[in-house]
C-alpha cells in the first residue's frame, strides 16, 4: 500500500503524488550534457522535444542551461541566461506540462519563475547562491533540493562517507530548514539524494536500496538515475543502451519510496511506474 504524499498544488498545476508517481522529463539546452548534449540549443528544437516528452506522459519538463555531468566547468550567468529563457517561453505558450528550471543561480531562477516556471530544481540544494531561497520564495515557486559532494567539476574524485544515508539526510534536512526559514511553502519542497553526484557505484547501489529511509524526511523523494554511469558499470552498455538498466533502477526506486522520476526516456519510464505504482497498491 502506497504512504500517501500530498498532492503538490504549485502556483498553476497539481502534481498528483498522492495518487500516482510523477515524471520529470530531462531537457538539456547545453552542447556538453553527456547523453544529449547539442540536440537541443534551439529553442525550436527544445519546444519540439518538450512537447514529444509531455505525449509520452512527462508531468514535468525539466529545463538546463549549464551541463552538472562529471568535470563539468560551469558557465556564466548570461550564458545560462541566453540558453535557457527563450526556451521556457517557447515551451510555456505550448506545453501544459509543469516548468522546471534546472539551476543554481537565483538571476537565472527569477527570470524563469517571472516566464511561467513553476519548480526550481537546484543541484546545490540553496547553497550555491544564497539569494536562491528567497528567489523561489518571492516567486511562490517549488524547490528540489539535490546532495551533491563537491561539484561537478571535482565531485567525482574519490567521494569518501562514513554513513552515506545518515550523512545525506542531515544535508537535505539542513537545505530542507533553509528553504522553510526563507519562506519557501513547506508543501512546496522536494528532496532528492543525488544519484551519481559524488557517489560511486557502490553508493548508488546502497541509496537506492535503502531510498526509504528518506521518508523521514517527509516531502517527496525525486530520483535521477537515468542512463547514469553506474548502469554502465553494471551492464556494460553504452550511455544510449541503457534503458533497461536504468527502467530497473526506477522500478526499484518507486517501490522504496519515490515520488518523482527525472528521466530521459519518457514513453519506457511511464510503463515502469504504472507497473511499480500497481505493485506499491497492492494490498
Amino acid at each position: 500500500m502506497r504512504e500517501r504524499v500530498k498532492d503538490m498544488r504549485l502556483r498553476e498545476n497539481v502534481l498528483p503524488l498522492s495518487v500516482r508517481s510523477c515524471i520529470m522529463g530531462i531537457l538539456n539546452i547545453t552542447p556538453d550534457s553527456f547523453s544529449d548534449g547539442a540536440r537541443y540549443l534551439d529553442p525550436e528544437r527544445a519546444l519540439e522535444r518538450a512537447l514529444e516528452m509531455e505525449a509520452e506522459g512527462a508531468d514535468i519538463i525539466d529545463i538546463g542551461g549549464e551541463s552538472s555531468r562529471p568535470g563539468a566547468a560551469p558557465v556564466s550567468e548570461n550564458e545560462e541566461m541566453d540558453r535557457v529563457i527563450p526556451a521556457v517561453r517557447k515551451i510555456k505558450k505550448r506545453c501544459k506540462a509543469v516548468i522546471s528550471v534546472d539551476t543554481a543561480k537565483s538571476e537565472v531562477a527569477k527570470r524563469a519563475l517571472d516566464e511561467g516556471a513553476e519548480i526550481i530544481n537546484d543541484i546545490t540544494a540553496l547553497r550555491g547562491d544564497e539569494r536562491m531561497a528567497g528567489v523561489v520564495a518571492c516567486g511562490k515557486g517549488a524547490v528540489c533540493l539535490m546532495h551533491m559532494k563537491g561539484t561537478p567539476e571535482n565531485m567525482q574524485k574519490a567521494p569518501l562517507y562514513d554513513n552515506i544515508i545518515e550523512e545525506i539526510k542531515d544535508y537535505l534536512a539542513s537545505s530542507v530548514r533553509t528553504a522553510e526559514e526563507a519562506g519557501i511553502d513547506p508543501g512546496m519542497v522536494i528532496i532528492d539524494p543525488g544519484i551519481g553526484f559524488g557517489k560511486r557505484k557502490r553508493h548508488n547501489l546502497e541509496i537506492l536500496k535503502k531510498l526509504s529511509c528518506f521518508k523521514a524526511l517527509s516531502r517527496p523523494i525525486m530520483i535521477g538515475t537515468s542512463r547514469k554511469s553506474f548502469i554502465g558499470e553494471i551492464t556494460g552498455k553504452g550511455v544510449e543502451e541503457r534503458v533497461f538498466g536504468t527502467s530497473a533502477t526506477l522500478c526499484a526506486a518507486v517501490l522504496g519510496g519515490a515520488n518523482i522520476v527525472r528521466v530521459h526516456d519518457v514513453a519506457e519510464a511511464r510503463d515502469v511506474l504504472l507497473v511499480a505504482d500497481a505493485i506499491k497498491e497492492t494490498e
